[in-house]
């Protein structure tokens, strides 16, 4: 964890406390989400018609979204500040690269990547750290790549905390984060919000966004 904040440590800390348990959990969790995979899918199916390239899934977790994504046809790899949550996924898929590391602070070139998954990672940052994050997605992003982020949504009400089952989290009323994506020189391509579903607390946004040219 060297080189890592205070802050991105007890993220960690907090996930590697947890590993094992939520790679068991979320294993097949997209199995009972239709809209979910029909918004990942879509994501893949944008990704390939600007041709192929690298796809990152930062805060990758255990993996389970990577190795989706593919079977979707992409050339995907996972970054996360896990220690254990890489070596989790490592472990359940091996023909996959994972590495560790910060998604605020790549260890990739600018404009290496086609397309970036962040699926519920930047929930954790600081909201006031959220733009950072966004225009680092957009430095290692060639023009026309695609974002795709996953996040809880805060239905009408401002950026909100919540008492996430690992550690605090913020909900995010989705214009707001698709006007920072904006400001960070994404354009959006569509959005789509989700209802809860039974056991599920919140209602769920995603965002499409396209690089700038």
């Amino acid at each position: 964890m060297t080189g890592f904040s205070s802050s991105h440590r007890a993220t960690a800390d907090a996930y590697d406390a947890v590993a094992v348990l939520y790679a068991e959990l979320f294993r097949d969790a997209l199995d009972a989400l239709p809209l979910d995979r029909a918004v990942l899918a879509a994501f893949a199916e944008t990704v390939r018609a600007a041709g192929a390239g690298p796809v990152a899934e930062l805060g990758c977790g255990p993996g389970h979204l990577t190795a989706h994504l593919r079977e979707l046809g992409l050339d995907v790899f996972g970054v996360d500040l896990s220690p254990v949550m890489i070596g989790l996924a490592r472990e359940a898929y091996p023909d996959l690269r994972f590495e560790l590391g910060s998604m605020d602070a790549l260890d990739l070139a600018d404009g290496r990547l086609h397309g970036v998954v962040s699926w519920y990672s930047v929930i954790h940052a600081p909201p006031a750290d959220v733009p950072s994050y966004l225009t680092e997605f957009r430095r290692v992003l060639a023009p026309g790549g695609t974002l795709l982020l996953g996040f809880f949504e805060s239905e009408g009400g401002p950026v909100t905390a919540f008492d996430h089952k690992v550690t605090t989290a913020y909900r995010w009323p989705v214009d707001g984060l698709a006007g920072l994506a904006g400001a960070a020189g994404f354009t959006e391509v569509g959005r789509m919000l989700r209802e809860p579903l039974e056991g599920e607390r919140f209602r769920q946004g995603r965002l499409l966004m396209r690089a700038g040219k």
